[in-house]
């Protein structure tokens, strides 16, 4: 093996970690090819939490001894699998959360108050005094939020300051500061906004139901800044289209980037390209960590912040 660990970065879009990491590793990116000449050398695969895990290149990487995953999410990445292969993960919680939390607040006023569709009002020359458009207050809207984890907890807080009424449900009862609801349908029946928050496996994959967009309203708004498999979205479409459930705001997707043709016709929509944690804070603050955790496995030592 050389001397330096080689490390492989897996999606394109992690390509700018490589001016980070090339001062101390051999740094190899799979898009430019499978490096079948450094088989042998690498030794930690860098990837983003929500892509598929390559089993099968992994199964062809002998010397391989972390997944090191540079966001918070790992929802991609099968736990269980590594663990019985005797490969530790790693990944940045605690970086984003408070950003993802700004960006569910902002969709909620940006469907809510229409700001969206104001705007395109304004460009396109349809703005006329006589049909200026009355929306809701967000003061006395009954929230619900679905995983109560970091996220959830800071979009409580900024709902507070929004004189909004909170309330949760997640599958583990723990104490917190507002109310659990009993199920995931009796939060959707008592709530007029819906912000989606836990966190994705395949327990979850397509939690958000037909069932319980009905049981959110007419008149409810669907809020996710989780991830997209945790909303069925052909139901998600078809509810917005009928008037069964009154607004979405989406900042995930089941497909991403999601084709656009999917919502061209859907109305009371807001759509966002799954940035809700991409701020320079919290890209710097997964860069970090991704360091920490490289530079501790290596040198024989626990990781920094190992997948529990």
């Amino acid at each position: 093996m050389t001397q330096r660990p080689a490390v492989l970065i897996m999606q394109r879009h992690l390509a700018p970690l490589s001016g980070f990491l090339e001062s101390a590793y051999d740094v190899y990116r799979f898009w430019e090819g499978p490096p079948i000449e450094a088989a042998h050398d690498i030794r930690a695969l860098i990837v983003a939490g929500e892509a598929p895990l390559d089993k099968a290149l992994i199964e062809q990487l002998p010397n391989l001894s972390l997944i090191a995953c540079f966001t918070a999410g790992y929802d991609g990445i099968d736990i269980e699998w590594c663990r019985s292969r005797g490969l530790p993960v790693s990944h940045a919680p605690g970086v984003n959360h408070e950003d993802v939390a700004d960006h569910a607040l902002g969709l909620i006023l940006s469907a809510r108050r229409q700001i969206v569709s104001g705007d395109r009002q304004v460009r396109s020359g349809e703005w006329k005094v006589e049909t200026r458009n009355i929306t809701a207050s967000i003061g006395g809207q009954k929230l619900g939020i679905v995983g109560l984890g970091h996220i959830g907890k800071a979009v409580a807080k900024r709902a507070e300051a929004f004189r909004m009424t909170v309330s949760w449900w997640g599958p583990r009862p723990h104490e917190a500061e507002w109310p659990r609801a009993d199920s995931l349908l009796a939060l959707a029946k008592a709530s007029d906004i819906l912000v989606v928050a836990c966190k994705a496996d395949e327990s979850n994959r397509g939690l958000i139901s037909r069932e319980i967009l009905d049981a959110l309203g007419s008149d409810g708004l669907l809020v996710n800044v989780s991830r997209g498999q945790v909303v069925d979205e052909d139901a998600l479409i078809a509810a917005l289209k009928s008037g069964a459930l009154g607004q979405a705001a989406l900042d995930v997707f089941i497909d991403e980037p999601t084709d656009p043709t999917r919502w061209a016709n859907v109305p009371n929509l807001v759509l966002t390209p799954h940035t809700a944690g991409a701020t320079t804070a919290g890209v710097q603050g997964m860069l970090v960590l991704l360091i920490q955790n490289l530079q501790a496995h290596f040198a024989g030592e626990p990781l920094k912040t190992p997948v529990a």
